[in-house]
This record gives C-alpha cells, structure tokens and sequence, in this order.
C-alpha cells in the first residue's frame, strides 16, 4: 500500500521499545512463524508489490520466513509490526518505520492484505505506528511515499497528519521498473501539536 525501504522491511523490530497501543479494531505487534501461512497468502499479490520498492513477487514462503527473522533484530529508530485484528488476533499486514541507509530519515511504510483494503485498518495502523515511534524514538520526522496511481495511500499518510513534500521516482521490483511516487513528510512538533489539539478537542 505503500512505497517502503526494502519489501522485507529491513532490519527492524520491537526490539527495545514497547509494542503500540492498540487501536480501536487492530494492533500492532510480533511477526511470528505461526504468521507464515496468512503473511505468504497476503502478500503474494501483485497488486501490493507494484505498490512497493522491493517487495518479491511472486513472493515465497522463503521470504516470509526472511521477513519474521528481520523483525527479531532490534536497532534504534528501527521498528518491525505486525499488522492484526484486535478481536481474532489475526494478521492482516505489516507496518514499519526504519532509516532507509544509515544517516537517512526514518521512514514509515506498511502494507495491508486485499481482503482488508477500504476499511481503514491502514489509517488505524499508521496511526499508531506513528505514536510509537514519536513516542520511543530519537526521530525529528518521518517520511513516507505513495505511488501516484494509490490515493488510497495517499488518504492515509495525509489523514495520519503527514505533508506533501514533492514527487520523485523510485524502482519498484514489483512493478517492473521506476514508479513515479508522492513524498511527505511529518515532524516531531506538527505531531505534538495534532496530538495536543486532539486531547482538547
């Protein structure tokens, strides 16, 4: 659903931090083996990987089992989720934030299963991968991108308090060469600020 660093998610995890709080219908938490039969039935779509950078398809249980290994490592302003259904615990996508390269801003990106497109899980998602990382990182903003042709990316990284910082392009091994992609960005302090004005609202 979303342009990120390395369709794996790179490495990243819970690691050192506390896991999200959950949002009102999913939550964030560990990847785990017992994830490999939903994650490769996810994400084995085509249609998710020409919306990411480095995503395989077709995508293998091979990498689920690559992708569960990452998110056991742990390093700074690095966090790997799990994406799941607060009432069956089932896991429906991922979310991440994580410098792309050493020195880089830290960068958000997830992804969600089809059968759960349009419900706003991924909106619920990155709003609580953003608390977290505001809340548990050294970060002064995250970035995030979204393929021209996905406004409903782009719907949720700008209901998520995100900007539009500019276009540029990007190679997608999903889809097949370089995508034109929409960049944003959020800062510490417009999140402090959103976060203030909704607790006084």
């Amino acid at each position: 659903m979303v342009v990120e660093s390395d369709g794996l998610l790179d490495e990243s995890c819970l690691g050192a931090a506390p896991e999200p709080q959950e949002a009102v219908r999913i939550r964030l938490d560990t990847p785990r083996t017992d994830d490999l039969a939903d994650i490769v039935f996810l994400a084995n779509n085509h249609k998710i990987a020409a919306n990411l950078a480095k995503m395989p398809h077709p995508f293998s249980l091979e990498n689920a089992k690559a992708l569960v290994a990452r998110a056991q490592a742990s390093d700074g302003n690095n966090a790997t989720f799990a994406i799941r259904m607060n009432t069956t615990g089932r896991f429906i996508g991922m979310a991440k934030y994580g410098e792309m390269e050493a020195g880089s801003p830290v960068h958000i990106g997830y992804w969600l299963g089809e059968p759960f497109w349009g419900q706003g899980f991924a909106t619920e998602a990155v709003h609580a991968l953003v608390d977290h990382a505001f809340s548990h990182g050294t970060m002064a903003e995250l970035t995030g991108a979204c393929r021209v042709t996905n406004p409903a990316s782009r719907r949720v990284l700008v209901k998520s308090g995100f900007q539009y910082r500019d276009q540029s392009m990007i190679r997608s091994v999903g889809a097949g060469g370089a995508v034109p992609i929409e960049r944003y960005s959020l800062e510490r302090a417009v999140w402090s600020s959103l976060k203030e004005w909704g607790r006084s609202a």
